[in-house]
């Protein structure tokens, strides 16, 4: 049924900035509205402050975080096999595994596992050779043996156990019989009044009349003076004695220890090998709290399904969620340039030249006919303010601009307002360390095998940008070295004077920034891009011709 669908997963790039988050939270409710299937918004790194002050401002929630979207065990059909008690009859047990058509029982108390039992572990019981005594070593319910043998508890209590002595078949003569019954024992015996009384003299701990013989308001008294239980039952006594090993306590025979489960968050990856090791053709899962959920088998794997993902603001895999491969990518929303992010089927892909991905939600939205409420038009034109450097950068168009003034109409908010409080959220660069600010807009380029990695600042204030180069500068090389590129590059972007200071680490970097900014100012270390803002449509286009042998 559809209801019973996972939700699809809206989500940006790792490291995400405030298009990204912003672009998926809009594109997320306008897919939920046009299909009633459930879209989630979900973020693949920590928001930063920019992104932060815009969703506490139109009082939306963050993005609940992704990590991986491999397929995990909740991911899969999961039998709901429900638990059964420790303390049933083999007898019971089996029965109820025919019924359900499965081999192996999870054994529960409190909804939290004990052991499993299989129909391999049920006919091994019934063709090992026990002693006489295992019937009370197992400790078996009076309710089990009554159960198993179809009978009534004429005397006693049956949720009492039977955990003394041994289990007899008086086949011979009284006088006989008290050379071998002693006390607690299980005596199973047919109608004969002198057996049953013997059998209660020698203080046996329950008879077990056969043949649906009445016992006899004297044996009664008796049996209950000496704390004796009688059982009834209309089998003989051969097939009694044959069946009453299967009234013992699956519980006595369940497996407890090396029992192989799994987690529901487990990854299928992670548990494929495992599974095919192990013998068992079943294993129980569990949740983060250890409570049972269910069974899986390996056949279960077999018709597993992906998750399904829609990604907005990039199509590059090295900026997409961990595990995408193994995802289902349903649709790709962007602006940016054709990456190396591969599909295993048609994909809906809608890549637009403008400056935000958040204006082509919005057009999205007007072509649907849905409409745009104030909280959803302020986070799309935060994302358009913060993508263009409120219309500054060189990736803005017309389209870009017309969208966030229409937007902001009906957020009722100031665009320049918006900025200034956004920018200045983002750009407090002094209380950050040096990890956060270089995370805050980080993204790897593989540029004809050459991989680069790109991060980005901005700010308003220029002091605190000459500042920060002086911090930053010996920390990329810390960074280079961690990420294993061949070149990093740190753009420290000045919003008001509109040009861009790059500390470079890698070989042959400043000469590439050379040849593909001629004229630029080349200082020990950084190079200085006057009319440079934009990473996406100015700075990495410029690397990819000269890489390409195009300048």
């Amino acid at each position: 049924m559809e209801e019973a669908r996972r939700a699809v997963i809206v989500v940006g790039h790792r490291n995400p900035d405030t298009d990204s988050i912003c672009s998926a939270i809009a594109y997320a409710r306008l897919k939920q509205a046009l299909s009633g299937r459930e879209h989630m918004p979900c973020r693949a790194g920590a928001v930063n402050p920019e992104t932060q002050y815009v969703l506490e401002k139109f009082h939306i929630p963050v993005p609940e975080l992704i990590e991986d979207v491999r397929t995990q065990v909740k991911d899969i059909e999961i039998r709901k096999t429900k638990g059964v008690r420790s303390n049933i009859s083999l007898k019971k047990a089996w029965t109820h595994m025919k019924e359900l058509g499965v081999v192996t029982l999870p054994i529960t108390r409190d909804n939290r596992l004990e052991g499993l039992i299989t129909i391999g572990d049920i006919a091994n019981s019934y063709m090992n050779v026990y002693d006489s005594a295992i019937l009370s070593a197992a400790r078996t319910q009076f309710v089990n043996i009554k159960e198993t043998l179809e009978g009534v508890v004429v005397v006693g209590d049956e949720k009492n156990y039977f955990d003394q002595g041994k289990v007899l078949v008086a086949a011979a003569n009284p006088d006989l019989m008290e050379s071998y019954i002693e006390e607690h024992d299980l005596v199973i015996l047919g109608n004969r009044y002198e057996s049953q009384l013997c059998a209660i003299e020698m203080n046996a701990g329950c008879i077990v009349v056969c043949d649906g013989a009445p016992v006899s308001m004297t044996i009664k008294k008796l049996a209950e003076d000496h704390r004796c239980t009688v059982i009834s039952t209309p089998f003989d006594t051969f097939t009694a004695s044959r069946l009453i090993n299967q009234s013992m306590p699956i519980g006595y025979f369940m497996k407890t220890k090396q029992i192989v489960s799994f987690d529901l968050e487990d990854y299928t990856d992670d548990i494929k090998d495992i599974m095919a090791s192990k013998r068992h053709r079943d294993f129980p899962i569990l949740d983060r709290d250890g409570r049972y959920k269910g069974m899986i088998s390996r056949r279960n794997l077999l018709g597993m399904k992906r998750k399904e993902v829609i990604l907005v603001d990039h199509n590059e895999r090295s900026q997409a969620v961990p595990g995408i491969e193994s995802a289902e990518i349903l649709e790709i929303i962007d602006h940016h340039r054709l990456g190396s992010l591969e599909t295993i089927g048609p994909v809906f892909f809608r890549n637009q030249p403008l400056g935000c991905t958040g204006t082509i939600v919005y057009q999205m939205y007007g072509e649907a006919g849905v409409e745009i409420g104030p909280e959803v038009a302020g986070l799309l034109c935060s994302a358009i303010v913060s993508d263009t450097l409120l219309y500054r950068s060189p990736t803005c168009t017309g389209v870009d601009k017309e969208a966030a003034e229409a937007l902001a109409k009906i957020a009722g908010i100031d665009t320049k307002q918006l900025a200034r409080e956004m920018f200045a959220a983002g750009s407090n660069l002094k209380k950050k360390s040096e990890k956060d600010i270089f995370y805050q807009d980080y993204k790897v380029f593989d540029i004809d095998g050459t991989t680069m990695g790109i991060s980005q600042i901005s700010s308003m204030d220029v002091t605190e940008l000459t500042e920060l180069k002086g911090r930053m500068t010996p920390f990329i090389e810390e960074m280079k070295n961690k990420h294993k590129v061949d070149m990093l590059f740190f753009m420290l972007t000045g919003i008001l004077d509109e040009s861009t200071e790059v500390l470079c680490d890698g070989t042959g970097g400043v000469q590439l920034l050379e040849q593909a900014f001629p004229g630029c100012a080349v200082s020990e270390l950084s190079v200085t891009l006057p009319g440079v803002v934009s990473r996406k449509k100015q700075f990495v286009p410029a690397l990819v011709m000269v890489m390409q042998g195009g300048m």
